[in-house]
């Protein structure tokens, strides 16, 4: 049996982190309007921004729906990277 490996602080989730700040920043968005749209508040975001929380899938699907990004191309590119 695999040991379970966590994944905050890991390459991958940095990765992760960086490409959703670099999208909500070209999408012209602040954490507080980010936010919103996700009917959360912008600690929410902040702690998702800074590595403290990790992403799950429905949240990283309406990620990409907001800021505008094809969430399949994002996992295939994310998973091509170490972890």
């Amino acid at each position: 049996m695999r040991p379970v490996v966590k994944t905050l602080g890991t390459l991958r989730h940095k990765s992760l982190i960086t490409m959703l700040i670099e999208k909500r920043e070209a999408s012209g968005l602040t954490q507080t309007e980010l936010a919103e749209k996700l009917g959360e508040y912008q600690s929410f975001v902040a702690r998702l921004e800074s590595g403290q929380r990790r992403v799950d899938v429905v949240e990283f699907i309406d990620l990409a729906k907001i800021l505008g990004f094809d969430p399949s191309a994002a996992i295939k590119r994310l998973a091509a990277e170490p972890n």
